[in-house]
């Protein structure tokens, strides 16, 4: 994790800490990094999520892009998958997504893919930081005639529809679903899509004011999909968080299906039909210990990663992977999508549903969750430096791990993307692990918040 780029770009409290300043230098640095011998003139995409922020930041890298030369497309409210998928379709040389993801509307960020429609390589967002950071290079000054123009395509949702709908083989006729939009990015496109493919929709959550973005809605907080699924009779619910790279599920007994059940569904499906390849999901070590032993169960092999869609999408790269993602609903399908689609995901899970004439929750039973308690304790942030050497939160950590053995584990990390500690403790006993995280907490809390 780098000094201005966390697991999911740069991101901060919109105004104050990711300032027009900052979004107009990470521009200037973003475009210099790319201007070369052969593409002095880079095109980068431009996509935004519903934040009240969006317009604020897009003006601010506009004008670092341009006056150093490069040529802006501006795509408007999209989902992120839809700016990695869109770089290739329009031949652009790198896309930004203006969002934060789940975080509250306060909060917003900057994440850069690269040509190839991935998140940028380590290496790149390293020589960003240091341009940004350290003034490693001087920011370039072109001559007037150098300075790069701004293009609005009008079509990049009905683009980004079109795609999702091409990968989808069996539609959804028959079916009757709720969304819930997060009043986010998929607010200007799940109606559209999966109306398209045929299913009746009930929309909720889909009308974004720039401050109610994932305001107790969306993947973040289920329970009102939960019981709208059950009070209509739905045969399923799918919830997406602000800018639509994750997907969670309701089952049509308005029961949570989150990331790990979703994963295990479509990963054996798809080894069903012979498309698993290597008989391999990945996931990371926040993944249930459920899904180890329905991995062990049905002959594929799990490949475990640090928490973060990037590094499970890094190790699917490297070995030739197609499925894997994180419980909190990052899905990857790395043959249809270069990043997390949550509405890519939520058709293909609806579809097999609709292909099998099964219903959501008899299909989730293929999965046993082991149970599972995560608590968040707000840090400050100088809490999230010390919290690698504070004796007594490692003493702590060290109790419960001793107390559970081998019935079960315990995880305790910094998020990557909020000043937050994630306390995640599972195993055979829910009391038990619920009090040991609460201790833990409470040692984090006390030293750290």
């Amino acid at each position: 994790m780098g000094r201005l780029f966390g697991t999911d770009g740069a991101r901060g409290i919109a105004n104050t800490e990711l300032t027009c300043e900052l979004a107009m230098n990470i521009g200037k640095a973003a475009a210099m990094v790319l201007i070369s011998d052969e593409v002095k003139h880079p095109t980068f995409l431009i996509g935004k999520d519903t934040r009240l922020s969006g317009d604020m930041l897009e003006g601010a890298l506009i004008a670092g892009l341009c006056s150093v030369g490069a040529n802006v497309k501006l795509l408007g409210v999209v989902p992120t998958p839809a700016v990695a998928h869109l770089i290739g379709k329009y031949h652009a040389d790198a896309g930004i997504m203006i969002s934060a993801s789940h975080n509250p509307y306060e909060f917003n960020g900057i994440k850069i893919f690269s040509s190839e429609g991935y998140k940028l390589p380590d290496d790149l967002e390293a020589s960003i930081e240091a341009i940004v950071l350290d003034h490693a290079k001087e920011y370039t000054v072109p001559d007037h005639n150098e300075l790069g123009t701004v293009e609005v395509l009008t079509t990049a949702a009905d683009d980004y529809i079109d795609h999702v709908v091409s990968t989808i083989d069996y539609d959804l006729k028959g079916m009757n679903i709720a969304l819930d939009c997060s009043n986010g990015s998929s607010s200007r496109t799940a109606e559209k899509l999966f109306t398209r493919l045929g299913a009746n929709v009930h929309m909720m959550f889909d009308d974004p004011d720039g401050i109610n973005i994932n305001a107790e809605c969306g993947s973040t907080h289920m329970d009102k999909l939960m019981a709208y699924v059950k009070e209509h009779n739905l045969d399923a619910g799918l919830a997406f968080d602000g800018d639509a790279d994750r997907c969670l599920a309701v089952d049509d007994k308005g029961e949570l299906v989150d990331g790990d059940y979703i994963i295990a569904i479509c990963a054996a499906d798809l080894k069903s039909q012979g498309k698993l390849k290597k008989n391999a999901v990945v996931g990371t070590v926040m993944t249930n210990m459920g899904f180890n032993k329905f991995c062990e169960i049905n002959g594929m092999q799990f490949i475990s990663t640090n928490v973060g869609d990037r590094y499970v999408l890094e190790a699917m790269l490297r070995e030739g992977y197609n499925i894997g993602g994180e419980q909190s609903g990052h899905v990857i399908y790395l043959d249809y999508a270069t990043t997390g689609d949550g509405q890519l995901t939520g058709a293909h899970l609806l579809s097999l549903i609709n292909r099998r004439s099964a219903k959501l929750s008899s299909i989730a039973t293929l999965m046993e969750r082991y149970p599972q308690v995560l608590i968040n304790v707000k840090i400050t942030n100088e809490g999230k430096v010390h919290f690698y050497t504070d004796k007594e939160i490692k003493a702590a950590i060290k109790n419960a791990d001793d107390t559970l053995g081998d019935r079960g584990r315990v995880l305790v990390r910094v998020s990557g993307t909020e000043p937050l500690v994630r306390v995640m403790l599972e195993g055979e006993d829910y009391d038990e692990i619920n009090t040991l995280a609460k201790e833990i907490a409470d040692v984090v809390k006390e030293r750290l918040g």
